[in-house]
Formats: C-alpha cells, structure tokens, sequence
C-alpha cells in the first residue's frame, strides 16, 4: 500500500489503477510481505535447481498466500492481484537464473500456468 501511495504521489501510477486504502488488513499484509519475502530468499538461494527444487519453491509461496487468504479477515486476491502475483513468482524466478518457460515447457504448461496445481486464489 505505501508503494502505490508512492506511485501515484510521483505520477509513475494512476489513482484509479492504484489499490484503495483500506482493501487490505493490515494482518493480511503482512502475512502476504512474509510470503513474498521468504519466496524470494529461496528462488535467490536456488544453484542449478531442478525442476522439482523450482516447483517445490512455488508450491510453498502459493499455499502461503492461500493460507493468507484463509486466515486473514479484510484481505482477498482478486483476478488483478493473482496476475501482479503470478508475473512477480515468474519475474523473481527469471532473476534467480531459472528459464520458467523451459521449465513449464517440459512439464507441458505455459509458463503463466506454473501456479495452477496449487493456487485458489
């Protein structure tokens, strides 16, 4: 939230395309930051992984945001939220050395759909 506020406050986003204050409880926020947090540490921490090692971090990153979806009162990922999410697990995969099209590719999906066997969001 304070990054959209940022955002719209330096022109880089429009207010109608930032989220509304007030969207999310602050629970839910911080149980998403954490998830988010920890992905990234394992997806930077990864060395010639195989593709189970990749599927293994996305398992544990999506079931964190479907138990912080569970848990949390005054949070919910809607269809806009799910792709900004599913291009971030793609984007912080990419920058830790993985091909995540190759990596979907072998397993017979799009690259966009690496989330699906887990995600209920």
């Amino acid at each position: 939230m304070e990054r959209a506020a940022r955002a719209v406050a330096d022109g880089t986003t429009s207010p109608e395309c930032a989220p509304l204050p007030g969207a999310y409880s602050a629970g839910f926020l911080r149980t998403v930051d954490a998830a988010l947090a920890g992905f990234e540490a394992e997806a930077q921490a990864l060395v010639a992984p195989s593709d189970e090692q990749v599927f293994a971090v996305i398992e544990r990153v999506v079931l964190a945001l479907n138990e912080a979806m569970e848990d949390s009162e005054g949070g919910t990922i809607d269809t806009d939220e799910r792709e900004q999410l599913c291009l971030y697990i793609d984007e912080v995969l990419t920058r830790s050395g993985v091909d995540v099209g190759e990596v979907a590719a072998r397993h017979g999906m799009r690259r966009y759909a690496i989330t699906d066997r887990w995600r209920q969001w």
